[in-house]
Formats: C-alpha cells, structure tokens, sequence
C-alpha cells in the first residue's frame, strides 16, 4: 500500500466555502475498477481535511487487489477525527459501495453518526436553473472556469490501474494518483457553486423594489415588478433564468427578480357557492339575503364558476395560496393573482416571501 499527504493553501475567496468546509469536515472520493462492489474493488481513497489555513491531502493507493483491505482500514482510521462527510456523489455511489467492501471484509462499517454535504445530490434541482448540460464533476468546473490538468474519467483509468497492477511504472501512477487528486481538492472549489442553492432557500434581503414598464412583442405598453435581492453568499458566476411571466439574473451578491403585473379586472370567486345568486345581467354574484329582493326572472342559483365579483387593479401572480384574497381570469385556472396594494409594498417580509415563493416556482419549473 502506497500513502500520499500533500499540502497545499487554503482558499476562502468564497464565505461559503469557508463556513462548510470546518475543521471537523472531510473530503473524500474514491477510485474502483467498476460500478458493482461484489464484483468489483477500490483501489484508491483519496482525502483532504483542514487545519486553519492549511488543506491535507491524504491518498490510500492499493498496488494491486491484495491491498484494498489495507486501505478501507486506513481510510477507517482517519475518519474518526471528524464528523462531517463532504462527498460528490458520495450517497449515491462512494458510501454504499464502500460500505459493501466492508461487509466483504467483515469490517466494522465506518459511515455511522456522520453528517452529510453531497454537492451532487444538493445540485439536483439546479441543472436547468444553472444552464448545465449534466451535473458530472468536470461539467460543474467548467461552469465555475476551474481548470485541472488531469484529462481522464474514472472509467477510462480502469485500464491504466489494471496495466499497472501486471507492470508497475511511475507514468501509470501518477495518471492515477492525479485524477484522484483534483477529484478530492476540486470539490473544494466546487463548494462556491452551493451560493445559488442558498439564494433558493432564502438566504437573501430585499432591499429595494420598483415598477417598471416595457413593450411587448405586439407593441402594446406593460409592467413588470423588479424585486431587488441581496445574496447572503456571493454567486461566483453570473446567470439568467426565465420561465412564463418570471426572469430572474443575478451575479455576486446582487439579484433581480421580474415578474410581470397583471393590470385589469380579474374575479374573487366565492367558496360557498351554494349560499349565493348569480346576476347575468350584473355578471357577479350576490348573497342569497341580498338575490331576494331581485326579481326571479334576473337571477339564477350561482355555480361554482359563476359565484364571483370583480375587481380591478394592478395584480401579482402567485402559484399557490400564498396571500390572500386571491383573485382568477376564470374558475378553472390554476395561476392566482393578488392585488398589489400598500400592505404588499410596504412590507419587506411580505416581499421577500414573495420572491421567494417566485424562486420556488422556477426551481420547479417543468421546461
């Protein structure tokens, strides 16, 4: 068996990295010469873990099959200093593969009581909101415009470790040892890219709204609301994204978020439809103590669709019951307005609920 350390400085250009990546967290990824873990085995663990400004690397290589036992106990050893787990993939792959190649071994297995940060599986929802074409590794660097000068996949040096293990050469060695060196300390760098998942989730101010008109396609004049949000961690690149009546753009700690107003007339339907009378000549509906002094000729029991009255202003659409009273075009349409009145504009927390419900939305958009 074959150990590496290596050290090399600490880069806190991102809070964010700084505040997930503790003292008490490692990294980790491994290296196998397959998918399936009762076929297949590990051959290389590599790690890095921090201490202050200082980030060490450590690399558990087995020289041939014989040794993985070696390094699953090595790689055991070493977690014990820490209790949190930060992987790529590490759920859906590093962990229960590893945790089979225990079993085989009948090893203790070492992933109990740990907490843990996967950026792919915190990614998951991003793919689309970010522009990505897949959320493999090398994908998520290059959106970053990180560079690493290993140029192969984990897969293709399957072979390089197999001609190793029958003829042992340094240049084999140091493809291998080197794509698992940039997999473990490029997620570091990786961890900038979790900012856009903290906007999402709310961490942000608003610090600032304002109308805004523009021209449509048709050339009629329309208005959109600008919501202006203050990121609590910096977005390392800037994006765009836009989905029906919502755009949003955002660089560093600045974000807009525009959603068009709906300026018009729109319904307040009633729930207890069966308590009122539909006026067609009015076209609204009244309660049944009021529909009594109307002639019978001029009203009919109200439907569920006809049980309404109408207002008009300036409205904003929500995709959820989020304020209220909501307001619809018809009965059967899913999108609900609210009035934009001073209780809205005056109000930072009714604001950023809103925009949040808005970033929601869009993180769930189907395109």
């Amino acid at each position: 068996m074959k150990t590496w350390q290596n050290e090399i400085p600490f880069n806190k250009d991102n809070p964010i990295t700084e505040i997930l990546f503790s003292e008490s967290s490692v990294f980790f990824d491994i290296e196998t010469t397959g998918f399936s873990a009762k076929h297949t085995h590990v051959y290389l663990i590599g790690c890095a873990a921090r201490k202050g400004n200082v980030v060490c690397t450590t690399q558990f290589f087995a020289e041939n099959p014989s040794e993985e036992k070696l390094i699953l106990n090595a790689f055991s050893a070493l977690l014990t200093h820490y209790n949190t787990l930060i992987t790529f993939n590490g759920i859906g792959f590093d962990i229960p593969y590893l945790q089979e190649r225990f079993q085989h071994y009948k090893l203790l297995d070492p992933f109990c009581n740990f907490q843990y940060l996967d950026i792919f599986k915190s990614l998951s929802k991003y793919k689309n909101i970010l522009k990505l074409e897949n959320l493999k590794q090398k994908t998520i660097e290059h959106f970053l415009g990180l560079q690493r000068e290993d140029m192969y996949s984990g897969g293709e040096l399957i072979n390089v470790y197999d001609s190793y293990v029958n003829s042992p050469s340094e240049d084999a060695l140091n493809l291998l040892r080197l794509h698992n060196y940039e997999d473990v300390t490029g997620m570091i760098d990786l961890l900038p890219i979790l900012s856009y998942v903290q906007l999402f989730e709310g961490n942000f101010e608003v610090t600032g709204f304002e109308k805004c008109s523009y021209e449509e396609y048709e050339g009629s004049h329309a208005l959109e609301l600008h919501l202006n949000l203050n990121t609590t961690f910096p977005l390392p690149k800037r994006f765009s994204f836009g989905f029906q009546d919502i755009y949003l753009t955002g660089f560093q700690n600045q974000v807009k978020l525009k959603v068009k107003i709906y300026q018009g007339e729109l319904k307040y339907f009633y729930s207890n439809y069966k308590d009122y009378y539909y006026l067609p000549e009015e076209d609204m509906a009244v309660h049944k103590s009021v529909a009594f002094y109307v002639d019978k000729n001029y009203r009919t029991r109200a439907k569920a669709a006809t049980c309404y009255s109408k207002k008009t202003g300036c409205f904003l659409p929500q995709y959820a019951e989020i304020f209220e009273p909501y307001f619809k075009l018809e009965y059967h349409d899913k999108v609900l307005y609210f009035e934009m009145t001073e209780d809205f504009t005056d109000s930072p927390e009714a604001q950023k609920k809103y925009s949040l419900h808005l970033l929601k939305y869009l993180l769930n958009a189907k395109l």
